[in-house]
């Protein structure tokens, strides 16, 4: 039998309605995200100590090697964020990470004009982390950390590009206010992935509220549309 025949009148060809045929399967991960806000408080604790001038001269290099594992693992949690398909929250993560690989190698290497160099990158990831302010509020635990990223990255920029004292020592404080709230969001994240509920309050609303209080149905909403599942992003 000719192909022309199995051809509908007129040439035309339409393509068959596979929503019967199709079948998405899910691949349930942990949160990555306590890990990424963990990494977050340990390294601006570290550049924060340095800043307020707590550690003996030249420990730079050290610092810089204690923060490098930061980049490290808020890759790691950018990766399976992207898995998770939460662009915010692996974006954000991949942002922080190559941030600290930049900051740690500046300090471990002092190249000529490093300190600028860091001023400006600082100066624009302050306003990424406005933007990703902008779009996570029903996200408390990262509005909030972002909340207080803003400032310390403002202040630290100017630090770099002045050189002014007690612009390092303010943004050393931020640094250590900054690790204090990204300590408690990672710790508040884990207990609530831990017991399936809230049990510290992050102040979650709408999506977000719903990822955890909603039952599989409003979980499963929409599916069709979430990137992976889509034809193009």
């Amino acid at each position: 039998m000719s192909a022309d025949h199995d051809q509908p009148p007129g040439g035309r060809h339409f393509e068959p309605d596979l929503r019967s045929m199709t079948r998405i399967n899910l691949r349930p991960i942990a949160s990555p995200m306590p890990l990424g806000f963990y990494a977050v408080a340990i390294a601006s604790v570290m550049v924060g100590a340095l800043q307020l001038g707590l550690f003996a001269p030249g420990a730079q290099l050290t610092v810089a090697l204690t923060i490098l594992p930061a980049f490290v693992l808020q890759l790691l949690v950018s990766v399976f964020a992207f898995g998770a398909r939460d662009v915010i929250a692996a974006t954000l993560m991949a942002c922080f990470s190559g941030l600290w690989l930049a900051s740690s190698l500046v300090l471990a290497l002092d190249p000529p004009g490093g300190a600028r160099v860091l001023g400006v990158l600082n100066l624009v990831f302050t306003l990424f982390a406005v933007l990703m302010a902008s779009v996570t509020q029903r996200k408390r635990a990262m509005w909030l950390v972002l909340c207080v990223a803003v400032p310390r990255f403002a202040v630290a920029a100017a630090a770099n590009l002045t050189g002014v004292a007690w612009l390092a020592t303010t943004s050393g404080v931020l640094g250590l206010l900054l690790a204090a709230v990204a300590m408690y969001a990672a710790f508040a994240l884990m207990l609530e992935d831990m017991r399936g509920e809230q049990v510290l309050p992050i102040g979650r609303s709408g999506p977000a509220h719903q990822a955890v209080e909603g039952d599989l149905s409003v979980q499963l909403r929409n599916l069709e549309r979430q990137a992976g599942v889509r034809r193009t992003l």
